[in-house]
């Protein structure tokens, strides 16, 4: 009974908010139908290996030949070691949600920390560090994160943090433009003028009102670092072959598709294109719910 009153007390408090979103216009829709699609992919991911018939690494556990379509025993098939297409879906979401996960992060950690310091400080240290920053940004994302994930290996940490130095500028633009123009504000200006030191300052006058355009630029971070680790796993850079991942089996459909067996590669496909695109709706949506000016 209270595990029962505890999710009716969570739904009694999230559907007033998802209703209230929907009479925010199309951007109130846009961000339900993506939170919708997310909510969705993650409860797949976490419940979905509950349910898997087989196991996602098991080989040849349909009779040959291989790969075999779609049927009563094999739903969505299997590829060309024989192995379940259905369980490897319902397991093949996890790398990508925690390299998403873990990126976004990272570049939290970061970029964060750096632009509220270097922008507020000013001076050199601003000059610097935008500096840096900007070189990065002036490379191809993938091409960057590509460099970085052979140099360091396989791996989900290894895969996100390739990911997070292409998008650490990205936070540090961001956090930098909003600092330069709160730190001139009244309110600003009447806290250093009462002495109040620089750290004071930046946790309760400035990163309240930085966090908005944080969340809505990490939800963008999502959709990328769910694209950009697809790509590295197309290419060997990913995860081993040993672990479900949705990439792998992009790589391994792309070899099979000339021979008819469109299967492989579009089930993972869909599930790649459908979580970026849950996140990216969240993102644009919450941009434009948060941005007067774009509501309008």
């Amino acid at each position: 009974m209270p595990r029962l009153e505890i999710k009716r007390s969570i739904l009694a408090r999230l559907i007033p908010g998802l209703t209230s979103l929907t009479k925010r216009g199309s951007a109130g829709w846009m961000t339900v139908f993506g939170l919708v699609i997310v909510s969705s992919m993650v409860l797949m991911t976490v419940l979905g290996p509950l349910f898997a018939p087989y196991d996602p690494t098991a080989i040849n556990v349909s009779p040959p030949p291989n790969p075999s379509p779609p049927n009563a025993d094999f739903p969505l098939g299997t590829n060309l070691l024989g192995q379940d297409m259905l369980s490897r879906v319902l397991h093949g979401g996890s790398v990508m949600l925690q390299v998403a996960l873990l990126s976004a992060l990272f570049c939290f950690i970061i970029g964060v920390p750096i632009g509220l310091l270097a922008s507020y400080t000013g001076g050199m240290l601003d000059k610097a560090v935008t500096l840096v920053m900007d070189s990065f940004y002036a490379f191809p994302g993938l091409v960057l994160a590509v460099a970085i994930a052979a140099m360091m290996g396989r791996g989900v940490v290894n895969m996100a943090l390739s990911i997070a130095v292409v998008y650490i500028p990205s936070y540090y633009r961001i956090v930098r433009s909003q600092v330069l123009a709160i730190k001139e504000l009244p309110y600003t200006e009447a806290a250093q003028a009462t002495g109040a030191k620089g750290s004071t300052i930046l946790l309760r006058y400035i990163l309240p009102n930085v966090v908005p355009s944080i969340v809505v630029v990490a939800t963008v971070n999502f959709a990328d670092a769910i694209l950009t680790a697809a790509g590295l796993t197309f290419i060997g850079l990913g995860v081993g072959i040993d672990v479900p991942d949705w990439g792998w089996d992009l790589t391994q459909g792309r070899q099979l598709l000339p021979s008819g067996a469109w299967w492989v590669i579009t089930f993972p496909g869909i599930m790649i294109v459908l979580l970026a695109l849950g996140f990216t709706l969240v993102g644009e949506g919450l941009s434009e719910l948060l941005n007067p000016r774009l509501e309008r």
